[in-house]
């Protein structure tokens, strides 16, 4: 361990202590690592660190380290408590003063009135821990989310089998089994790392949350030829994948408020857990913008017809069709096309502004996948074989004809494709991006810093440098 890192307390994965200029934690197994969060060393500091320390670490495993280089002197910093921070009653407190003081620990009084121990019920008082059980309803409600979204990824695949529109299903027809197969492996993804936790589970909350948008407007269009031609079109594959969807997008919804994610926009101090919309910094202006218009211009190129097929004939007369323009379809198909359209750039404009910025790349992610998966579809239709019904042209007329059709995409085609590149690049960005934190020559932060390591993000309420909590000490 460092020389000027002092540990305080230890748990089953974490531990607590303090730095050169600041308080931190750090993995249980690595103090000598830089640490995964910090705080000023300030009262205040101290108060959001162990905040942050009782709500991640397992319940009952905090214990205070004893040794050299253990605990925090008076002379070095703010004294640190000898135990878990509790407000019983009265008598309870001068009691534990008392037990305190001829243990030769301080009495700490850094707990806010009403906050209760670190462990879930302290067996002395027996008094619930709030942080504790907080993020414990929280975590069943993610749980939930992920089970949702699992039963979603199920009937998904059920839905693959049946007839899903106009007497065929999606199994049978490789362009459109393709995209269904992507939109439910991006849905299994995002329930896998809901299971996990900190910006894990924000992320695969986003990213759930995203390709649920985006695919809400492709159902609406799928289930609008049966509205418009009639309901003996559809299927039960079409019925049973909209109840997927249905599960899909309520579990992304419920792992969402349980990770403590919030679209409403704030001011940093009133944020939740995993940020929110956000003013973007004067380095990050020119990417969100450019996101943006990129989002634009992919929606725009979503709606003219990427189909071509070249008709020939043994004459040698040809002729080129174009299908596929969204405005060329019945009405509620092209309200599902439009919801596809608008509700791309509501999300990536969404995602451009979210801090931090690795969640906002979660949800754009989510929101693209759907549109790669069009892309990818277009592409499969090009390799099968177009019947000349298709052009009211029976069999036997091509036959005498010699018609031959060739597949082919339009050159809108590929500016969607451009656009959707310029978006991935962009998502890519974002992942990486970061702020670096000033250092000592220790490799420690000359300022405290917010890092968003492996314990994820703040609890709801914790005071947190960076995060509407207190400023550094001058």
């Amino acid at each position: 361990m460092p020389e000027n890192v002092s540990i305080a307390y230890r748990g089953a994965q974490y531990a607590i202590g303090q730095g050169p200029r600041f308080y931190g934690i750090w993995h249980a197994a690595a103090p000598q690592a830089q640490p995964l969060e910090w705080w000023p060393l300030t009262p205040e500091g101290w108060t959001g660190a162990w905040s942050r320390f009782a709500s991640i670490e397992v319940p009952g495993t905090i214990a205070a380290v004893t040794g050299p280089g253990a605990a925090v002197s008076p002379a070095s910093g703010p004294a640190v408590p000898a135990g878990p921070v509790i407000t019983p009653s009265a008598g309870a407190t001068a009691e534990l003063a008392a037990g305190q003081a001829a243990a030769g620990g301080p009495v700490s009084s850094l707990a806010p009135a009403g906050q209760a121990s670190a462990e879930a019920i302290d067996p002395a008082y027996g008094q619930v821990d709030e942080s504790v059980a907080r993020p414990a309803r929280m975590t069943l409600r993610t749980r939930i989310g992920a089970g949702l979204l699992g039963l979603g990824v199920v009937l998904g695949i059920v839905g693959l089998f049946p007839v899903y529109v106009a007497g065929a299903s999606l199994a049978s027809v490789s362009a459109d089994l393709v995209p269904h197969l992507i939109y439910l492996a991006a849905w299994a993804v995002s329930a896998a790392l809901i299971l996990l936790s900190g910006t894990w589970r924000r992320a695969g909350a986003m990213l759930g949350l995203g390709v649920s948008a985006v695919t809400f407007g492709l159902f609406f269009a799928d289930a609008g030829t049966p509205m418009a031609d009639g309901a003996h079109l559809m299927g039960a594959g079409l019925i049973i994948s909209i109840l997927g969807w249905l599960a899909c997008s309520a579990g992304a919804v419920l792992a969402v408020t349980g990770s403590g994610l919030s679209f409403r926009r704030r001011s940093a101090s009133r944020r939740g857990p995993g940020g929110g919309p956000a003013r973007p910094s004067q380095h990050e202006i020119v990417p969100a913008v450019t996101m943006i218009l990129a989002a634009i211009g992919a929606a725009i190129a979503f709606a003219p017809s990427w189909d071509s097929f070249l008709l020939t004939t043994t004459t040698g007369v040809s002729q080129t069709v174009t299908e596929g323009n969204a405005f060329a379809n019945p009405a509620p198909v092209i309200i599902g096309d439009v919801l596809v359209m608008v509700l791309l750039v509501a999300v990536v404009i969404v995602a451009a502004l979210w801090r931090p910025i690795r969640l906002g790349a979660a949800l754009a992610i989510g929101a693209l996948v759907p549109m790669v998966a069009q892309a990818i579809s277009a592409i499969v239709q090009v390799g099968q074989v177009t019947s000349p019904l298709q052009f009211g042209v029976s069999q036997a007329q091509a036959r005498a004809l010699g018609l031959t059709i060739h597949n082919g995409l339009t050159p809108m085609f590929w500016v969607f494709c451009a656009f959707v590149g310029i978006l991935i690049l962009l998502c890519v960005w974002m992942l990486i991006a970061h702020d670096p934190a000033p250092e000592t020559a220790g490799g420690y932060p000359a300022q405290p810093y917010y890092w968003a390591g492996p314990a994820g993000y703040p609890a709801p309420g914790v005071p947190q440098a960076g995060h509407g909590g207190p400023a550094a000490p001058q």
